[in-house]
C-alpha cells in the first residue's frame, strides 16, 4: 500500500488531535511532530489551523452546498422533508467533521474561511422551518439542526437514520401541516 502524502498525513493527524484535545487545544507543532515533519513543512501545506479545518470539512461543505441547491426550487413542505433527510444523511456520512464543527460552531462560523457556510446553514434552517418566518418555527429548526449533529456525534456507529428523520419530522410539525 502506498504511503499517504504529507498533506493527507497532516489532515489525519490534525483530525485526531482536534477530536482529542479540541481545535483550540491542538498545536501545529504537535501535529507536525506526530506527522514527522517540521512546522515549516506543515505551514507549506496549510496556512494554519483554520486552513486545516477548512480542508477537513470541505467534502461536507460541498455536500451542504449541493443540498442547498436541491432545496432552492422546492415548496415549503417538500423543502422541509428534503432538508431533514438530506441533513441527516450528510451528518451520518461526515460524523467526524460534524463533531469538529459542532463543538464550537458559533466561533467557527464567524471565521472568514467559513463565511461561505453561513448562508447555506441559514437556508437549511429556513427549509427545516418550512420557509416560515415565525420565530418559534425558526428556533425549532435550529434546535433540530444542532440536535441531529449532537446525537450523531455521541452515538457513532449506531443505525439511527430512520429514528433521526422521524424525530425531526415530529419536532418540526406546524399547525399548517395538520391541514
Amino acid at each position: 500500500m502506498p504511503r499517504r502524502s504529507t498533506r493527507d498525513e497532516i489532515l489525519a493527524v490534525a483530525a485526531a488531535q482536534f477530536a482529542h484535545v479540541g481545535f483550540k487545544g491542538a498545536s501545529l507543532q504537535e501535529i507536525a511532530a506526530e506527522v514527522g515533519c517540521s512546522k515549516a513543512t506543515l505551514l507549506y501545506h496549510f496556512a494554519g489551523k483554520d486552513a486545516i479545518l477548512a480542508a477537513l470539512i470541505a467534502p461536507a461543505a460541498r455536500e451542504l452546498a449541493a443540498l442547498d441547491a436541491r432545496l432552492a426550487g422546492l415548496d415549503a413542505r417538500a423543502a422541509r422533508a428534503a432538508a431533514i433527510e438530506g441533513f441527516v444523511d450528510l451528518v451520518l456520512r461526515h460524523r467526524q467533521e460534524a463533531g469538529l464543527i459542532y463543538s464550537d460552531a458559533a466561533r467557527f462560523l464567524q471565521e472568514p474561511v467559513f463565511a461561505h457556510l453561513r448562508p447555506l446553514i441559514e437556508n437549511l434552517c429556513s427549509a427545516l422551518a418550512g420557509r416560515s418566518s415565525d420565530p418559534a418555527d425558526c428556533i425549532a429548526a435550529e434546535v433540530v439542526l444542532g440536535g441531529i449533529a449532537g446525537v450523531v456525534i455521541d452515538k457513532a456507529g449506531e443505525d439511527m437514520r430512520d429514528a433521526l428523520v422521524a424525530v425531526a419530522e415530529r419536532a418540526l410539525i406546524t399547525p399548517n401541516d395538520k391541514d
